[in-house]
């Protein structure tokens, strides 16, 4: 079955004569067709007792590497352990509106960081009234930029404590269902991060190209604002999560997901990919697209983050600054355990021999001796 490494290797010269990628773009395509190849070096082991020769490549680390990510992903959530509470989640999706996709795309890192502020500025107002919590919630929110097809669609996904801390240090659990009406969220949203596009607009801080120039006309964009107040931003709440370890298992399909993975190419020829995707607009049935080799490129590009993006944010009594102090009270309020994370201390190698199931340091011939490491072809990325 082909790999994503694979078609980029078949179609990405194709691709470089009808598109010019950006920096970040060109760079993720280098690391992505060298990884785990000679280009990035190996190390070199042997085993002692039986003579055989092991050679590991190393790894590009790419967070939009299909081949890293499960690593990536194992230890994120392993190290998220130690912050769960004994409390409901809620599942929450913020999306934007089509006619906002273009400028989006053309302002990536100035829009992207606005759909966080506007999540973020949304749960924390409506959180604080009494109608709906009254407390200081917690929450993380990840940016995916793609649907089933590959085609553009940036959207937030927001995991939500159901319960806060109150000004006088209380525990205030919500209700079962998600403690914001999710029509009074959307418009919530929709109002912060309008305000915020237009303060952007008058600021000059809008990049326009292509058809979007048309836009540089404020009357124009006036009026394209206006349609956007008008439609309802599609905004959902999934069911609470039923227990802690569940959140976990549940953290590890989002976080470190990239726009599509190995195991959705079915097949690929001289001109030609075909992927699986879901319909969800009739039922979530399987089906397969067929789209050309440099298409498949040109959509999966499009999902590269900017250089420096930090793709998971934590807020409220989630937030980094707050875990020694409000996390920790409402540790000891909610009677939560503490959960060790299980790789602390581990090696790399360690890591992996759990994640196999296997001890990746035996020879993989007579699987009795302990590899003994010759030495690194290479001085670059570590496996």
């Amino acid at each position: 079955m082909p790999r994503v490494q694979d078609v980029l290797a078949k179609f990405y010269p194709s691709y470089r004569n009808s598109y010019t990628p950006s920096l970040a773009q060109a760079k993720a395509v280098m690391d992505l067709m060298r990884c785990r190849t000679a280009a990035l070096g190996a190390h070199v082991c042997v085993c002692e007792e039986c003579g055989c020769i092991s050679i590991s490549y190393n790894s590009c680390r790419n967070r939009h590497c299909s081949l890293c990510q499960g690593f990536n992903n194992a230890v994120w959530v392993d190290e998220r352990s130690r912050d769960i509470l004994n409390a409901p989640y809620f599942h929450v999706v913020f999306t934007m509106p089509q006619e906002l996709h273009p400028f989006i795309y053309q302002n990536q890192k100035l829009l992207y960081d606005l759909m966080y502020k506007s999540v973020s500025e949304t749960l924390f107002e409506l959180s604080k009234d009494e109608k709906y919590l009254g407390a200081q919630p917690g929450f993380f929110s990840i940016l995916h930029t793609w649907g089933q097809n590959l085609h553009f669609h940036p959207h937030i996904h927001t995991v939500v404590l159901a319960g806060g801390l109150t000004k006088i240090n209380k525990w205030r659990s919500s209700s079962k269902k998600f403690f914001i009406p999710v029509k009074v969220l959307a418009k919530k949203f929709r109002g912060k991060y309008l305000h915020y596009l237009k303060l952007y607009y008058r600021d000059k801080r809008l990049k326009f190209y292509g058809d979007a120039q048309v836009y540089q006309n404020p009357k124009l964009f006036k009026e394209l604002l206006d349609q956007c107040y008008k439609k309802n931003w599609y905004s959902y709440a999934k069911e609470p999560f039923s227990g802690p370890m569940v959140v976990l298992k549940y953290l590890g399909r989002y976080t470190h997901r990239i726009a599509i993975s190995n195991q959705r190419i079915i097949s690929m020829d001289e001109h030609t990919v075909t992927i699986a995707v879901k319909d969800y607009q009739n039922s979530s049935k399987k089906k397969t697209v067929t789209l050309t080799g440099i298409e498949f490129i040109r959509r999966f590009l499009m999902h590269i983050l900017p250089k420096g993006f930090v793709k998971i944010r934590h807020y409220g009594i989630l937030a980094n600054r707050n875990k020694k102090t409000k996390l920790a009270l409402c540790r000891k309020l909610t009677n939560s355990p503490i959960y060790k994370p299980k790789f602390e201390g581990l090696t790399t190698v360690e890591i992996i021999s759990l994640l196999t199931g296997r001890d990746v340091t035996l020879c993989p011939a007579c699987k009795c001796c302990k590899l003994k490491k010759l030495s690194s072809l290479y001085s670059g990325t570590a496996p």
